[in-house]
């Protein structure tokens, strides 16, 4: 595989994937190499292979112009380190230091080394990923230390610091926010994530395929599809099973009614915060109707456990066919009709308009992502340019805003919005007859795969290892939120804090994908 000038020992492992193991000096002339040819980081996690033979190793997924690239480097048993990459990806930043908290696999050099995951729930001295870790062992020792984090300080006259949360005024995960302030202007906000952290990269281990699709599919409830699709294509690579084509043209219907669903949802809380209490009720109306549909024709709101390893779970009829095109032409003919209100109300072009920017070039240094990333000029979406099947037969348009505040990342959900329902049309009216489910099943050596799928916040990546005996040895799970996270920070520099909630909306990032 050729990246920049040089060519790269990285070898096909699937359609638009790219496999390579390497040392860890290579591992950072990668990087550079990738950084280069305007290609991005999109996941980096670790492992612990001391039960295979091995030390520790590190993992990198990077996005270029042939596909994915991942590569990995073995790293000792003894002070596993590999070289700081956030001086080329800053988004690697917050990746680097969860490695460390989960594996003790630390980035040699790095500017920021704070903790990220490890609160309170486990010592300074323990990496709960760890092969020999024992949460029974936590129990009888004593406390860890207090959870003193060391937030950045700005100092100067008439500087304030607001902390919010992590407990929030509403039915909210919990996050921390301290803002740094001149009057009711922002001058720096530091984030604090990882209070829902629930071990679940931990629990996958030793569970069955089966039963890890299940839980890959509630590491973020709203995105069940993308997460379930992404596993279970990982683990089909890893099993050699080719998906039924009936049930891979299912597996892009049910995404992109997450998709629709998510976006509806979105566009009636920006209208909510600000003060358009009828966008609020209007969209989630819409959406109501949409969610209820999807459980009367699927058997679940949010589509739970509908794609499963080989395939799908479930089909759809011809008068499921029927009620679904003709919701989602309603739908279309409504949110059109919303578009409009919202275009035309100058209290709510007021407060979308020049909010939250965050521009081209900063989002592309930083690496922001998916639906956020397009609409700052960042015009990737896997549909589009590494398309799977179906998506290499439907074609996919991709919406793309410059402006990069408010107004353009609503505009650009406007644009999917009806894009899906596009799709869902096409989809329903091209589904190939045949089977729904293909056997999967493991090789009876050790073997691993990696999934990715254009969920609707963005990349969605999955990459495990199955044991010898069937069972998930190592799971990794990979929400776009990782990266996202640290361009609202970015967004929210020299508006008012009445804004913060708009801005946070508009990205509507995870606060659990994975355990952040």
């Amino acid at each position: 595989m050729k990246i920049g000038e040089n060519d790269w020992n990285l070898e096909p492992f699937g359609k638009h994937l790219w496999r390579g193991r390497m040392e860890t000096g290579q591992l950072l002339a990668l990087a550079r190499a990738v950084k280069e040819a305007g290609g991005q980081l999109v996941a980096l996690w670790g492992s612990d292979d001391r039960h295979l033979g091995d030390g520790f190793g590190i993992h990198g997924a990077f996005l270029t112009g042939s596909g994915l690239a991942w590569v990995s480097s073995a790293l000792p048993v003894e002070a596993p380190a590999y070289p700081d990459l956030a001086h080329i990806f800053p988004q690697a930043d917050r990746m680097q230091r969860a490695t460390f908290d989960l594996l003790g696999i630390r980035a040699s050099d790095a500017v920021d080394d704070r903790k990220w995951l490890r609160h309170t729930a486990w010592a300074e001295n323990e990496f709960p990923l760890r092969k020999d870790f024992s949460p029974l062992s936590t129990l009888g020792s004593p406390l860890p230390e207090a959870d003193a984090y060391p937030f950045l300080r700005v100092e100067g006259d008439g500087v304030h610091e607001i902390p919010v949360g992590p407990i929030h005024a509403g039915t909210i995960e919990p996050g921390h926010f301290r803002f740094s302030i001149i009057g009711d202007r922002i001058l720096k906000l530091e984030e604090r994530l990882g209070y829902t952290h629930k071990g679940t990269e931990k629990r996958f281990e030793g569970l069955d395929l089966a039963t890890g699709a299940k839980l890959a599919g509630r590491v973020s409830g709203d995105a069940h599809a993308a997460f379930s699709w992404a596993y279970c294509m990982a683990a089909e690579s890893a099993c050699g099973c080719r998906v039924p084509d009936r049930a891979a043209w299912l597996r892009a219907l049910f995404l992109e009614i997450e998709r629709v669903a998510n976006h509806l949802g979105d566009l009636g809380y920006l209208g909510n915060d600000v003060a358009l209490a009828f966008g609020f009720m209007q969209f989630w109306r819409l959406k109501e109707d949409w969610l209820r549909l999807s459980a009367r024709l699927f058997g679940h709101r949010y589509l739970f456990d509908c794609i499963v390893p080989g395939g799908v779970a479930t089909d759809i009829d011809n008068a499921g066919r029927a009620e679904l095109r003709a919701l989602g032409k309603r739908i279309a003919g409504e949110v059109r009709e919303l578009k409009h209100i919202y275009d035309e109300h100058t209290g709510l072009q007021d407060r979308f308009a020049h909010t939250g920017i965050v521009k081209p070039e900063l989002a592309a240094r930083l690496g922001l992502t998916g639906l956020a990333g397009r609409a700052s000029s960042q015009a990737w979406d896997a549909r589009v340019q590494f398309p799977c099947a179906p998506y290499d037969q439907l074609d996919v348009a991709m919406a793309v805003q410059k402006s990069g505040d408010v107004l353009a990342r609503a505009e650009v959900r406007f644009a999917e919005v009806f894009e899906s329902l596009r799709l869902i049309g096409q989809l329903l009216a091209r589904l190939p007859d045949g089977e729904l489910r293909a056997p999967c099943v493991p090789a009876g050596t050790p073997c691993e795969g990696l999934g990715w799928i254009e969920g609707w916040r963005g990349p969605t990546i999955v990459a495990l290892r199955i044991a010898a005996d069937g069972t998930l040895d190592r799971v990794h799970p990979h929400d776009p939120s990782w990266q996202n996270w640290p361009l609202l920070e970015v967004g929210v520099l020299g508006n008012i804090v009445p804004d913060f909630p708009l801005i946070n909306k508009s990205f509507n990032l995870s606060y659990s994908g994975v355990d952040l």
